[in-house]
């Protein structure tokens, strides 16, 4: 799917249809989602295309498009949105060893995330950590305990995090064979990310043995990319090779849109554009 239409088949799924004498293609759910995207990017301008690209995007009113915001969380459970499930962190549960106790988990999050979504959209509150679009998992190699973040993670193996990572994704998105994903999850940090955290907005892997990336770094997003059909990839903040990861051609193009054939969304850290 082209990624415009992926970016505002995403805005419009889940909600309805709105009333009137006769639907727009874009209103139609009778249509697909490509079908009613093609349609409404002919209709937004410019500058709505451009909003639409912000995590917090804004209602486009003339359309009827809700606002919605892409930034959830879920590392152990549904974060910052209320009382909710609190589950062991993600170094610990992989520590069970346990694949399927890890779909069993996420599926028990992303059932969470389904319900307090729909209590808020009834509230009209479509507001950060609200929605339906999960910056889960953090599927980086977890090489050294200084780093900070390595809780986060499924430990040092890349292929103990791809066979971990792998059911996070399923038990967040669902089994895929409905008509819409259950929720959308998130492969971070892409890649080459394991700290130092001080000075991630500003490191540069500079040169970076061609075995280390390939045989360390990318196989657990490999796995999630062609073997989960992740719906998001997060870039990281640092530089690999002295391009931002946010704007690396060799990361993003190359290798996840053309080698892996990844057609979803590239989301970036927070503040990864500013860096």
């Amino acid at each position: 799917m082209k990624i415009k239409h992926f970016l505002v088949a995403i805005v419009l799924a889940g909600f309805p249809s709105f009333v009137s004498a006769q639907l727009l293609p874009y209103q139609n759910h009778e249509l697909s989602a490509e079908e009613r995207a093609e349609d409404l990017c002919k209709r937004l301008t410019l500058e709505e295309k451009s909003l639409l690209m912000m995590n917090g995007s804004p209602a486009i009113e003339r359309l009827g498009i809700p606002s919605f915001d892409w930034w959830s969380e879920a590392l152990h459970g549904v974060g910052r949105n209320g009382l909710a499930t609190v589950f062991p962190s993600c170094i610990g549960m992989a520590a069970s060893f346990d694949d399927d106790l890890i779909e069993e988990v996420f599926t028990a999050v992303s059932d969470e995330a389904r319900a307090k979504n729909t209590l808020a959209r009834r509230e009209g509150k479509n507001g950060k950590y609200k929605g339906l679009s999960f910056w889960t998992p953090n599927i980086n190699v977890f090489r050294d305990p200084r780093w900070g973040r390595g809780q986060e993670t499924y430990g040092e193996d890349p292929y103990m995090n791809g066979r971990m990572g792998l059911r996070v994704v399923k038990g967040l998105q669902g089994d895929g064979t409905g008509k819409y994903y259950k929720l959308h999850a998130c492969a971070k940090h892409y890649a080459v990310h394991s700290g130092p955290e001080k000075t991630r907005h500003s490191f540069d892997i500079e040169r970076l043995p061609a075995r280390e990336l390939w045989e360390t770094y990318l196989p657990a997003f490999k796995m999630l990319v062609k073997n989960g059909k992740v719906q998001q990839v997060m870039c990281a903040y640092q530089r690999f090779e002295g391009s931002p990861c946010c704007g690396s051609d060799r990361l993003l193009n190359s290798i996840l849109r053309y080698d892996w054939g990844f057609d979803g969304l590239v989301v970036s850290d927070c503040g990864a554009i500013g860096d």
